[in-house]
This record gives structure tokens, sequence and C-alpha cells, in this order.
């Protein structure tokens, strides 16, 4: 939950094993959180700064879905490609970045301040729900999950998203 203090979007990391649908599953939310009036934007961890954002990328995926701002977190620039102050943490950054926006789904940041729902598929690592705290894992597997972690199915993207929206989900 947010402290009086805190200014901006709320935020909330979907985070996953490489190939476990985040990507899909934030182009299905956007459209669906923006239809229920909220301003939504992205961002995504690009650690690896290769083809930052070229057709058919995944921040071009994250825009194709309808956000309002996307923002890639490459390790020493960003796309906006804005210099990084030492100082400034991901989180101060990303509320600066989206101010006036409702909510900002990031993909990635798995060790990172926000609070995070999980994306698994069958045929990938363990879920990260056993390394990390996690809000809830969205899967269509039967996998085991630490005891009183929600299972939410990717193939209802509309519940994915009411839980995103119920109180004390997001930061």
């Amino acid at each position: 939950m947010k402290t009086a203090q805190q200014k901006g979007p709320q935020i909330v990391s979907i985070v996953g094993r490489q190939g476990g649908g985040k990507t899909t599953l934030i182009e299905a939310l956007v459209p669906i959180l923006s239809r229920r009036g909220l301003r939504v934007g992205t961002a995504k961890d690009a650690p690896h700064e290769e083809a930052l954002d070229d057709a058919g990328s995944d921040s071009a995926r994250h825009r194709a879905a309808g956000a309002e701002r996307t923002l890639l977190l490459g390790k020493s620039e960003r796309a906006l490609f804005c210099r990084v102050a030492a100082d400034e943490g991901v989180e101060d950054e990303i509320r600066r970045l989206f101010a006036g926006l409702d909510l900002v789904l990031v993909e990635g940041l798995k060790r990172g301040p926000f609070p995070r729902v999980e994306v698994w598929r069958s045929g990938c690592e363990p879920p990260l729900a056993w390394e990390l705290p996690v809000l809830a894992v969205v899967t269509d597997a039967d996998v085991a999950l630490p005891p009183g972690t929600p299972r939410l199915s990717p193939a209802d993207p509309g519940r994915v998203a009411d839980f995103l929206l119920a109180p004390g989900t997001r930061s």
C-alpha cells in the first residue's frame, strides 16, 4: 500500500522465468485495465541492452497493447534514454517518469522493490514463489506452490486484473 508520502502510480512487477508468459499476460492486462478507466504504463527490465525496441520486441508489444508509456530498464541506459542519477532508486524513477498514470506493470525486476505477481509455465524451472515473496502465481499448470499463494489462470486475465486492483495488492 502507498504511504501518504509516496506519489505517483501504483506499481506491480510481473515476474517469471524466461518464456513463462510475462509479456503475453501484460498484453492481455493493459487493454482490460484501460477499459476499466485506468491510465496504465509499462516498464520492461532490459539488462542486456540489445535491441531495446525493435519491432516485435516485448516493449513494442506493450505499446501495441495500449500502454500510455513504456520504459525500458537497461543496465546503464533507459529507453526514453535518460541519464540515471546514481542516488535515484528505480522506484523513485518509475514514480517520477509515470506521474499522472494510475498503474505501472513492470515486466521483470524480480528482485526489485515492488509487489510481484509471477507467471509460470510448465516446463520452466521451479516457480520463483519458492524463492521470493509473490502475491499470486498465474499458471494453468498443476504445480506445487507455497501454502496460501493464490493461483490465477492465464486464460482469465479479467480475474488477474481484479486481483491487481484489490485493496492491498499494489505498492
